[in-house]
């Protein structure tokens, strides 16, 4: 292993040395890694010194932070944080009841007084130091392999948290790069105390609605506030009326001229996960199986919303976030599915790989070092795909909320018998806080008539398995013979939600402090499941475990293949997405969806009027479309469109969790957050085409003409900085 990380390192050196031809704006890059590009950002429109993108603690880094999830910027020096509704919407929801409905209606606070709590667990997380770590993870494991060597890796990465944390108001984790090639501690300063400051109506935040997800041309007002709070000392602290606003070091100016066509606009964010470096096996299982199989569960999980709770009604407003959840990712899969067909994908992996593996045969040293290792990863692959249809029922039945909550519940009551440093990552006392914050938020998303009609639906899909792929301890739990009984089982669950006390908060949490005996000796039926699959549960999670720890050993001698071959070839070396912080660069920019037609690169807002129907997700507030009318543009004119523009495209390569990025100017200035993309390049999580690849951004001047002329926010909009220059 040694070996491996010193080779790897010495060639993404080498390569990052080597002069640099972006001429594509691909990549989702390091920090780290753009003072190399220096020539390259300045000639693209890059304004500022490309080294202060690399120190984390300084403008404009020190502005951007993480929502877990999403992306967002602080915009004021009082803490006041900009992101996507979407990423607000748990919040909204939280807040929201039928008489108060702050999704429908909106929200705006008027004073520091009336910002509302964010939702449980809601944390803003401030990056402030990113080191390597590879040596220290890697050093003495050679010898190691399978469940053993995973432990090995997780215990040094719970040792280097540990101590990272040690000040106190702090979240560390070691994040992996290029399949494990090397490793990175992020420390982030941890602010618990987020408020919910300001939204606009669901009819702008969530205008188009799924109907214009995904979808261009697009007139959405994807954006909201919060503000992050900490004690009077300065550090991050529990809600309390006492607490203050944060000072952040930095924040970021919001341009009120914003850009045009063919500007230089780079995002700064936390995208989540891309697969651009899969084997053709792995493509291929992905789109062939699992993206069908699982647009399918999400479409039927849907339905039993839609029919199970009324629209408008209590148990509705619940369950919206997940709704829009599940709506979002069937068509992110529909999408993936139709371009897979389309492409030429398969083989264009098949072709990478067989082209890496002559490389690799070319040369003495590179086949006595990589020879077998297409080979045995290639085996590794088909070996985790050998229960994949029992796998996927049981990971969507994580979707419900009963069984999952007894589970969590008696794992950390095992979990508590062992010293902390011991325990599983997420049963940890560092993680207490965010485990009570997950039983808390059930209260606000949770309705027994969904959640029983949705694990009916799994344990109906699971009992149709063939008999081997069934869990003897699951079958016994819900009374499943060789054929299922509908009936027995709407009975068996009838009695479970009748007779459970997990729905009630104090009850949910008074078991996180209870020991397994006590447990054990429990009559809740789901508990009393928990307790009867325990066993199971953990032989298997052992099992998978060995199987990661054996794709531990071989995926970073792929990936230091590849990025050896990709250097011979001239193709850029970018790790793929993890969620940690990363740096993309393009232009405002249109494209051609197909043959025949060219897609602008902004809408304006008649598009909105054009698109209005008067009814949902269509219904813009009558008071904008009299604005619109009016041509009431102010101070956010484009001539060039001659309008206020509302979104535009952008050449970035973006994926899931940098919503909410700030999307900014060469000169570090706010000019949109990105919050989309286009149909066509859903599948760029897999691969970047430099023709299709677009991100979607609301306009800065289309957020500032909301905030001034509709809802009247000119407290916060003194609070920002404005540049109209």
């Amino acid at each position: 292993m040694k070996h491996v990380y010193i080779t790897a390192k010495l060639v993404l050196a080498a390569w990052l040395i080597a002069p640099l031809t972006l001429s594509a704006d691909e990549g989702m890059w390091q920090p780290h890694q753009l003072p190399a590009m220096a020539n390259e950002l300045k000639a693209k429109g890059l304004e500022i010194d490309a080294e202060s993108i690399s120190r984390l603690t300084e403008f404009p880094m020190n502005a951007v932070i993480s929502l877990g999830g999403c992306t967002a910027s602080f915009v004021s020096p009082q803490g006041l944080v900009v992101t996507n509704h979407h990423c607000a919407y748990g919040s909204i929801l939280h807040n929201s009841t039928p008489e108060k409905n702050l999704l429908r209606d909106g929200f705006l606070a008027n004073t520091f007084d009336e910002e509302l709590p964010a939702s449980p667990g809601s944390r803003v997380y401030v990056t402030e130091a990113v080191t390597e770590v590879t040596k220290k993870v890697v050093t003495g494991l050679d010898a190691l392999k399978g469940n053993a060597f995973y432990q090995a890796i997780e215990q040094k990465e719970k040792a280097l948290i540990a101590d990272c944390e040690s000040d106190g108001g702090y979240r560390c984790q070691v994040y992996s790069f290029h399949g494990g090639l090397e490793y990175y501690l992020i420390k982030q300063l941890e602010i618990r105390d987020v408020r919910l400051v300001y939204n606009p109506a669901g009819s702008i935040g969530k205008y188009g609605g799924d109907i214009d997800n995904w979808m261009w041309p697009r007139h959405t007002g994807d954006f909201s506030f919060y503000r992050a709070y900490v004690s009077k000392n300065g550090m991050p602290a529990d809600f309390s009326e006492d607490n203050i606003p944060y000072q952040p070091k930095s924040f970021l100016k919001v341009s009120a001229k914003g850009v045009s066509e063919g500007d230089f606009v780079m995002v700064t964010g936390y995208p989540g996960r891309t697969n651009r470096y899969r084997t053709a096996n792995e493509v291929e299982n992905q789109f062939e199986w699992a993206y069908p199989e699982g647009k399918q569960l999400r479409e039927r999980l849907m339905e039993i919303i839609e029919e199970t709770a009324v629209e408008g009604s209590d148990e509705r407003i619940k369950y919206e976030g997940l709704l829009a959840g599940l709506a979002n990712y069937a068509k992110n899969f529909t999408s993936m599915i139709e371009f897979y067909g389309k492409s030429p994908m398969l083989a264009e992996r098949q072709d990478r790989e067989q082209q890496l593996s002559n490389w690799i045969n070319q040369n003495n040293q590179r086949k006595q070092r990589y020879g077998k290792t297409l080979s045995v990863l290639d085996g590794l692959i088909v070996q985790s795909q050998q229960h994949k249809e029992r796998d996927l029922i049981l990971g969507y039945m994580r979707y419900t909320t009963m069984l999952p909550t007894a589970r969590r519940l008696y794992r950390l009551a095992n979990e508590n018998l062992l010293k902390d440093m011991a325990r599983e990552p997420g049963y940890q006392e560092r993680d207490m806080i965010r485990f009570k914050s997950g039983m808390e938020r059930i209260d606000r998303r949770y309705a027994s008539s969904v959640d029983r009609a949705m694990l009916f639906e799994m344990i109906k899909r699971y009992a149709g398995l063939p008999a081997a792929e069934r869990i003897p301890a699951f079958d016994r739990a819900f009374n499943i013979g060789t054929t299922l009984d509908e009936v027995a089982l709407n009975v068996v669950l009838d009695a479970m939600y009748a007779n459970t006390q997990l729905n009630d908060l104090d009850t949910r949490l008074a078991w996180m402090t209870k020991s397994v005996d006590e447990f054990k000796a429990s009559q809740d039926p789901f508990i009393k499941i928990a307790v009867a699959m325990y066993d199971t549960d953990m032989a298997s999670e052992k099992k998978d475990k060995a199987l990661s720890g054996k794709f531990m050993k071989v995926r970073p001698q792929y990936m230091q293949a590849i990025i050896a071959f990709n250097r011979d070839q001239g193709k850029p070396v970018y790790a793929d997405a993890n969620s940690s912080l990363r740096v993309a660069v393009g232009h405002v920019k249109g494209y051609s969806p197909q043959d025949g037609l060219r897609a602008q690169p902004f809408t304006r807002l008649e598009g909105i009027l054009a698109k209005d129907t008067g009814n949902d997700p269509f219904d813009s507030p009558a008071e904008q479309l009299e604005l619109i009318k009016q041509k009431q543009y102010g101070d956010f004119y484009l001539e060039a469109i001659d309008s206020v523009p509302v979104n535009f495209l952008s050449t970035l390569d973006t994926t899931g969790g940098n919503s909410g990025s700030p999307t900014l100017n060469g000169r570090a200035e706010l000019v949109g957050l990105l919050f989309d993309g286009v149909y066509e390049s859903i599948i760029g999580d897999w691969g970047y085409d430099p023709e299709t690849n677009r991100s979607i951004q609301v306009d800065s001047r289309y957020m500032l003409w909301v905030m001034k002329y509709l809802d009247k926010a000119d407290r916060l909009l003194d609070e920002m900085e404005l540049v109209y220059e």
